[in-house]
C-alpha cells in the first residue's frame, strides 16, 4: 500500500493504519529501534509507543514523507528510552520526577534553544548539500540510522578507512559551519 493511502487510513481513524505501517516500514523501524536500544524488550516497547504516537498525531499532522516521519519518530522515541534508563541507573529518578512536575507549569519548550537547533540543522543540511552523495549517505546512515561502521561498509561496499575518512571529514566540515554562525558545539 502506498504512503498515501496509509495516511488516509490513519485520516479515516482506521486500526488498518497501524498495521499498514508496520507491514511496510516495520523492518525499517526495528534496524534504526535496534541500531539505537540493546534490549530486545526495548525495541518492542519503542516500537509500540511509535505506533501509539503516530495514531495520535496523524491527524492532525500529514507528514509529506511518511516513511521520514515514522523513521525520526522512532529514533527520537528510541533516544527517550536510552536517557530515562541511563537517568535511572544513576539514581536520576528523581531529575524525572522533577520533569514532568515543571512540564505541568511550562510546556517545557525553550524556544532559543529550539531557533538554534533549527538553525544548526539548517546549516548541516547545507554542509550535507555540498558533500558528494557517497559522503551523504555514510553521514545519513551513521547519524541518522545510528549504523555501526561494520553495518555501514556492509551497506555501501565502501571500505572501512573510507567510511571512517568520510565521517571524520564530514563533522570537521560541519563543526566549521557551526563555528562560523557562531553556534557552539
Amino acid at each position: 500500500m502506498d504512503d498515501r493511502k496509509i495516511i488516509e487510513l490513519f485520516f479515516e481513524r482506521d486500526e488498518n493504519a497501524i498495521s499498514e505501517i508496520e507491514k511496510k516500514y516495520g523492518g525499517l523501524c526495528r534496524s534504526v529501534a535496534s541500531n539505537i536500544l540493546a534490549m530486545r524488550e526495548d525495541v518492542e516497547e519503542c516500537l509500540n509507543d511509535v505506533f501509539l504516537a503516530l495514531w495520535n498525531s496523524i491527524p492532525p499532522e500529514h507528514p509529506d514523507d511518511l516513511k521520514a516521519y515514522v523513521a525520526r519518530s522512532v529514533r527520537n522515541r528510541a533516544h527517550v528510552i536510552t536517557r530515562e534508563a541511563n537517568a535511572w541507573k544513576r539514581g536520576g529518578k528523581v531529575q524525572i520526577i522533577g520533569d514532568e512536575f515543571l512540564s505541568l507549569m511550562d510546556d517545557g519548550t525553550d524556544l532559543a534553544a529550539e531557533y538554534e537547533a533549527k538553525r544548526a540543522g539548517e546549516i548541516i543540511s547545507r554542509v550535507l548539500e555540498g558533500q558528494s552523495a557517497g559522503d551523504r549517505k555514510i553521514f545519513i546512515y551513521r547519524y541518522w540510522l545510528g549504523m555501526s561502521i561494520e553495518q555501514i561498509v556492509a551497506q555501501t561496499h565502501f571500505g572501512e578507512s573510507r567510511v571512517k575518512v568520510s565521517l571524520h571529514r564530514t563533522r570537521k566540515k560541519i563543526a566549521e559551519a557551526l563555528g562560523k554562525e557562531g553556534i557552539i558545539v
